[in-house]
């Protein structure tokens, strides 16, 4: 697999599309952080980890009156063109819209913690 951030974001779209209940798929640190900002965003349930023959993730999916909580999911930096912005340019999008998830010096976090802490970074990915 080339591209482990894409495959989790497919697996949320998949299963928002079919109505399940959670997702499960392999631990990494960058993942289990990405899911610990959808988690205080409200478009997930919840997040854990769990040793099932080698390190998982599970996260439990939002539904409100039967729509997903996450309309949209989209990889923005790519392994073979990576998107980077100051914090200058990063767009304003209203938190009632969704947000950016960016890769900074100091952590994962959502486009406005990065404008606030004046940190630029790597575009990882919008969540609507």
């Amino acid at each position: 697999m080339t591209d482990p951030i894409s495959d989790m974001l497919t697996r949320i779209r998949n299963a928002n599309l079919v109505k399940k209940s959670e997702v499960i798929f392999p631990f990494s640190k960058m993942k289990y952080e990405l899911g610990k900002i959808l988690e205080q965003e409200g478009f997930i349930k919840k997040l854990e980890e769990f040793d099932e023959k080698g390190k998982k993730i599970r996260i439990e999916l939002k539904y409100k009156n039967n729509e997903p909580a996450i309309q949209d999911l989209r990889r923005v930096s790519k392994p073979g063109n990576r998107v980077y912005n100051g914090y200058k340019e990063l767009p304003k999008l209203l938190p009632t819209l969704g947000v950016m998830i960016v890769s900074t010096p100091k952590g994962l976090m959502t486009h406005q913690e990065a404008k606030k802490r004046k940190l630029g970074g790597e575009v990882i990915c919008e969540v609507y």
